[in-house]
């Protein structure tokens, strides 16, 4: 079992920038970062393979990049040119296998954060 936990949420402005970390309690191959909105549904936001392979949604690209320290068992998504509609519940998940063209899949994620929130105003 994969211990997650998730830092960094609160408050940014619009067009400002935030970046959220997960802490993890070991190696895990897949890293995705997932959001969650009021009324609406889990969605992937990015993830990182171990080989430092990234994807990210459309609704993101460009704006958030993840990155992965392994030293310090760390993700990270960095989030710039904030929008209203980035506010969510942000959690990080661990997957054992492939990231792969699947990785917005929630259901493929064994471990989970407890998430943490980030409001744009």
């Amino acid at each position: 079992h994969v211990q997650l936990v998730e830092s960094g949420g609160g408050l940014a402005q619009p067009g400002g920038s935030l970046r959220l970390s997960c802490e993890t309690s070991r190696y895990t191959s897949c890293m995705g970062w997932f959001r969650q909105a009021p009324g609406k549904e889990r969605e992937g936001v990015a993830s990182i393979h171990g080989d430092g392979t990234t994807r990210y949604a459309e609704s993101v690209k460009g704006r958030f990049t993840t990155s992965l320290d392994n030293a310090k068992s760390t993700v990270y998504l960095h989030m710039t040119n904030l929008n209203p509609e980035d506010t969510a519940m942000y959690y990080c998940a661990a997957h054992r296998g492939y990231c792969g063209g699947r990785w917005f899949e929630a259901l493929r994620f064994e471990n989970w954060g407890q998430g943490t929130q980030f409001t744009v105003s």
